[in-house]
């Protein structure tokens, strides 16, 4: 779709994909690329880079995705921020924008912007707030989830955040429940809009589940039986996703298998615990899967388990029911604005019981992928990206 552009908005975000880590924040990325291809907004990316003073181990491959492009359909810039690792999460927004401040003011002098906007609430939001006041423009800041419930945990994050809350020209919530945790926090309420994820409706939908199993089997050679309740988890291996509590139901599940997709710090504690409570043969750490790739896995479950001790709204839970897959997860964030049926599956308490009863509810009880895919059909990049639009709108005379 060829729109004319006639505003322009500079988009600060420390999440976004990257040629280390291709899949970070992108959910980030297929908004703004909406918002880019269907709306009157031109969008430019700042994602900026944090590199400690001397760039090893994991940090050495990084520092060469440092470097700008043009990516999801936008110019993308990249400079790179000093990071104190552990210890620097007070000092990073100042730290980002004193980094990005001369790349912004000689952007916006070449082709001025409307708007300044932050993708995430800390650290791109305290930064973003700098920038808009040197450039003498609004701003706009989104909540996510992690950015709320782990820095608003900390006395100078709370400050922050209610801070860039107060001079925020616009504030977004990804849903109703985490607008009203920022509310909690001491933000104004009525000030919260709710901009709830996107999709892409021509990949995550149901499959044609002949043989699909079996063409899982042979790809990540998995020995699936055609009675095994097949589970799958999506998301970070980090204790807030709680797979330790799926693998922990599993023990109970004597035909249950689980497929863990993503990785992270929990990785070697996961197997671990898989070994321990004798279910590492039905444990299977898949990686970091392409898009691609998912939606064979998610038609092929039986559920999508999602234990989490927090979220906003996560994109996984809308991809699974878009596949036809019904969830299992606990009352976190948006849940209850996703299951909004039983069809959709079942919020659980936060233990291995609950978790295990969810999943067997869910796995006894009969519903078409359609019926269960329905139950997100609101949900599209396209919609995000015009709900975004008509945000930034309502932000500029």
């Amino acid at each position: 779709m060829n729109v004319r552009k006639s505003r322009r908005v500079l988009s600060l975000s420390t999440l976004f994909p990257n040629s280390v880590h291709p899949r970070f924040g992108i959910f980030v990325a297929k908004s703004l690329e909406a918002l880019q291809r269907d709306t009157h907004w031109d969008a430019t990316v700042i994602n900026p880079i944090g590199l400690p003073p001397v760039a090893l181990g994991r940090y050495k491959p990084l520092a060469a995705a440092a470097r700008e492009g043009h990516e999801f359909g936008m110019d993308v810039h990249r400079p790179v921020f000093r990071l104190l690792p552990k210890v620097g999460g007070r000092l990073n927004p100042k730290l980002i924008a004193k980094s990005v401040l001369p790349l912004a003011r000689r952007l916006h002098a070449e082709r001025p912007f409307d708007l300044v906007d932050a993708q995430f609430f800390y650290p791109d939001g305290p930064a973003a707030m700098l920038i808009a006041r040197d450039l003498g423009l609004p701003f706009s800041v989104k909540a996510r989830g992690a950015d709320i419930h782990h820095w608003g945990a900390r006395g100078y994050g709370r400050d922050a955040l209610l801070e860039t809350a107060r001079e925020a020209a616009g504030v977004l919530a990804v849903s109703e429940a985490l607008a009203d945790d920022m509310a909690t926090l001491g933000m104004e309420r009525d000030a919260i809009s709710v901009h709830y994820t996107g999709l892409d409706r021509d990949l995550f939908r149901p499959l044609d589940h002949v043989g699909l199993r079996a063409r899982l089997a042979s790809t990540f050679s998995i020995p699936l039986d055609s009675d095994d309740t097949l589970l799958v988890t999506v998301g970070a291996l980090i204790e807030r996703k709680g797979q330790a509590l799926a693998i922990k139901a599993l023990a109970d599940l004597p035909k249950g298998r689980l497929l863990l997709v993503g990785t992270g710090e929990d990785e070697a504690s996961l197997r671990a615990l898989a070994r321990e409570v004798g279910v590492a043969d039905r444990v299977h750490f898949l990686g970091s899967l392409a898009p691609s790739m998912l939606p064979p896995i998610l038609t092929a479950a039986d559920a999508m388990v999602l234990p989490s001790a927090s979220e906003g709204l996560a994109n996984a839970w809308v991809e699974a029911l878009a596949c036809g897959t019904p969830l299992v997860i606990t009352d976190a964030g948006g849940a209850r604005e996703v299951v909004t049926s039983p069809e959709a599956g079942v919020i659980v308490a936060r233990n291995c019981r609950a978790i295990r009863e969810g999943i067997e509810l869910v796995a006894d009880r009969s519903r078409s992928p359609e019926t269960v895919a329905a139950t997100v059909e609101n949900f599209s990049w396209a919609a995000n990206g015009r709900a975004l639009a008509d945000h930034f709108d309502s932000l500029v005379s």
